[in-house]
């Protein structure tokens, strides 16, 4: 039986893919959240991070993202290639 890693997505670094797990947000962060596409199941993957490392490009179902690291703490993803 194998486990599932889970982490926040704010720890991802550029060039690594992984899938949502779970939103963790309440209200409306979560509502908008869910609105650009972090669904359980949706596939992503990190482009690059400003110098500073706030925010983090995102390309996930087609479409580049920009989010800011607080966000992404609130998204659990599994990284691909961790179970």
């Amino acid at each position: 039986m194998s486990q599932i890693t889970v982490r926040p997505l704010s720890d991802l670094r550029p060039g690594d893919m992984a899938v949502v797990m779970e939103v963790q947000a309440q209200g409306p962060v979560r509502r908008r959240l869910l609105e650009m596409g972090f669904v359980r199941g949706a596939s992503l993957k990190v482009e690059k991070l400003a110098p500073l490392g706030d925010p983090m490009e995102l390309v996930i179902k087609g479409y580049h993202l920009s989010l800011r690291r607080d966000e992404g703490q609130c998204i659990l993803v599994s990284p691909e290639g961790a179970e």
